[in-house]
């Protein structure tokens, strides 16, 4: 028995190939996670145009209060099972406890997602005025958001459980399970949207169905684990165990809730300095909206990368092995950043032509998309820093540091800016906002980690 688990791989196996053995099949599923989004942007966008665009962006807080509550636990859960793996190498005890990390945290995402469901179906439209749709994107964002909101049990459980299917050692299947998923929703787009023209209801339901496939799978593969047996019993509540596994799932968890608040003041804020200016209400709503699900792309490969090295750090933390740690922090940091440069070159040579892909607009809107993504995305080559740093103190069981890590950039820094610097740049003014979060956010994670890769035990 013990020499089995003395030779588990993420104790022994070369860095590299083991970052590469759990970072692309995560890459895959993140940016299969991303096309959902994405592919239901295109589709709107060839057929209804602007409005549509604008739609899908209002009632996307209510999409990442989804990944939100599957980070929590997931990440939450994969981190509390590595790192009690990792230690059951030499403490059988904490071995027999990893399954219940696991099933508590399927618990709370099923619980969760659905409580959320109703409480969007109950208080729809005012959840969209609050989160600042103009009057005339309301009729194309309600019949939208309605529809998908049945899929939210689903959507969380198909993206935390993924993470739990990664912290079992079979990262491939997390992809194969986006992947079923988007592919049917991609088929689904076109024939609901094109076909039988049902426009925005038409988009919704084919989301909905390609999460409902993808999160049946992942409760499937669950049910049937390699590294443990997953019983009735490791899914009754238990408070220890959710507890642990919120506190190591709160730093992704809070981006992910920073990243909805400064949604919701972005958007507030681009409809009133929109009005103030030649663009209008709705034309930088859509804008932003489009970009922002392109920018999710490419960090789909940078959290592709954080969540790759997750259970490798949880593991060889787990049983002090720090060299390993170390080299598997800097490979992934080295690996973002060459993405990182690849991607900031793609948005400051070809924003036109790719803001084109998803359908004809104006002058208008196709001058405040070039200039946004030229400023606003400026220090793309700097952004893998926070979530890979973020996910690294969460990984090693350092819930403080990440949770510090990932509020630098959205409400430390980018949301006091959204409200200041319009004040007396207007519009711009939000533009300018996002490279100066970025630069801040990615000189304090270079701070904090230095500060943690100098101590003793990782030399």
């Amino acid at each position: 028995m013990n020499t089995e688990r003395t030779a588990n791989p993420l104790g022994e196996a070369k860095i590299p190939s083991l970052l590469g053995k759990f970072a692309v099949p995560s890459i895959v599923a993140m940016l299969v996670s991303s096309l959902y989004n994405i592919v239901d942007q295109f589709f709107i966008g060839q057929k209804i145009g602007e409005l549509g665009n604008a739609a899908t962006n209002i009632s996307f807080p209510l999409s990442i209060s989804c990944i939100a509550i599957a980070l929590l636990f997931g990440i939450g859960g994969s981190s509390s099972f590595n790192i009690a793996m990792g230690k059951g190498q030499t403490i059988p005890e904490e071995r027999e406890q990893a399954p219940y990390y696991m099933g508590n945290a399927l618990l709370m995402m099923g619980v969760l997602g659905t409580l959320l469901c109703l409480v969007t179906q109950v208080f729809l439209k005012p959840l969209l005025l609050f989160f600042g749709s103009p009057d005339q994107v309301l009729p194309y964002a309600i019949p939208y958001t309605r529809y998908v909101a049945l899929g939210f049990p689903f959507l969380i459980i198909a993206t935390g459980g993924g993470h739990l299917i990664r912290a079992d050692g079979r990262p491939q299947f997390t992809m194969l399970c986006n992947l079923a998923g988007a592919v049917v929703n991609t088929i689904l787009d076109a024939l609901f949207v094109f076909g039988l023209d049902w426009g925005m209801t038409g988009a919704a339901l084919a989301t909905v169905i390609g999460q409902v496939i993808s999160g049946s799978m992942a409760l499937w593969l669950l049910g049937h684990c390699q590294s443990i047996s997953l019983r009735k019993k490791h899914l009754a509540f238990r408070s220890r165990y959710v507890k642990r596994i919120m506190s190591l799932g709160a730093a992704p968890c809070t981006n992910q809730l920073s990243m909805m608040a400064v949604q919701i003041v972005m958007t507030k804020s681009l409809k009133y300095y929109g009005s103030l200016s030649s663009y209008g209400e709705s034309v930088p709503i859509a804008c932003v909206g489009i970009i922002t699900k392109i920018n999710q792309l490419y960090m789909a490969f940078i959290i592709g990368i954080s969540q790759g090295l997750q259970p490798i750090v949880s593991f060889n933390y787990g049983a002090k092995k720090y060299c390993r740690v170390k080299k598997a922090y800097l490979l992934a940091a080295s690996w973002g950043l060459g993405l990182s440069v690849l991607f900031f070159s793609l948005f400051q040579l070809i924003p036109r032509q790719i803001i084109s892909l998803f359908g004809e607009g104006s002058e208008m809107y196709f001058t405040f998309a070039v200039n946004y993504f030229h400023i606003y995305l400026f220090f793309t080559f700097l952004n893998f820093l926070q979530p890979i740093s973020s996910n690294f103190f969460t990984a090693i069981g350092k819930p403080k540091g990440g949770i510090f890590l990932s509020l630098t950039r959205q409400i430390i820094f980018l949301l006091p800016l959204i409200i200041l610097l319009p004040l007396p740049m207007g519009i711009d003014g939000i533009m300018y906002a996002g490279p100066v979060a970025d630069c801040m956010a990615g000189i304090c994670s270079m701070i904090m980690v230095g500060l943690e890769l100098r101590k003793k035990q990782y030399r």
